[in-house]
């Protein structure tokens, strides 16, 4: 007996809509746990983010064909990213030990971006099953699925984490700069 794709697709989409959830718990946990601040990883990070923030505005451009207030929607979430990713620095534990410097980012913002992104995708979800009925009746799908809210929120946690790398990156220089640079051993 054979078992038709369209099940077996059904099957994985509903798999990883279950495990959206403990995405989001692990997220939250990795996003507020003490670190180690590391100049590769915050230029590779601030990088990386950096050109994800430059993919979303080139797709809400091309989406601002289609849907009014794409771009806009997506820059002022940029904008609105890069306010809450300076709030996030400010708001960090810094510390400077003999090892490095370590940081830990606050709970509650990290906490707020998470479930920013959670709440999201719900409304995403909720209104892609309204437009889809909307669809039916003749109206575009793609205006009101809310994909400006998307490029909106995706805005804010992009524009978040590339200006709190960069400011990781900022903060790990300045502590190397100012620490006391240690004496040659002799044999």
């Amino acid at each position: 007996m054979t078992v038709p794709l369209i099940v077996v697709a059904l099957f994985v989409l509903l798999a990883l809509v279950a495990l959206i959830p403990l995405s989001l718990i692990q997220r939250y946990r990795a996003g507020t746990a003490r670190r180690l601040a590391r100049g590769w990883i915050s230029t590779l990070n601030m990088v990386t983010i950096g050109m994800s923030a430059g993919l979303l505005l080139v797709a809400a451009a091309v989406t601002n064909a289609w849907v009014p207030q794409a771009f806009m929607n997506a820059g002022a979430g940029l904008l609105g990213g890069v306010i809450l990713g300076v709030w996030g620095l400010a708001l960090s534990r810094w510390e400077e030990s003999p090892r490095g410097l370590y940081y830990t980012p606050n709970r509650w913002l990290v906490l707020a971006i998470t479930l920013a992104v959670m709440a999201r995708l719900l409304y995403g979800v909720w209104r892609s099953w309204l437009a889809s009925r909307a669809a039916l009746e003749g109206t575009a799908w793609l205006t009101t699925s809310g994909v400006v809210g998307s490029l909106a929120v995706g805005g804010v946690v992009l524009g978040y984490y590339v200006t709190y790398w960069a400011g990781v990156r900022r903060r790990l220089k300045q502590h190397r700069s100012t620490r006391p640079v240690p004496a040659p051993r002799h044999r």
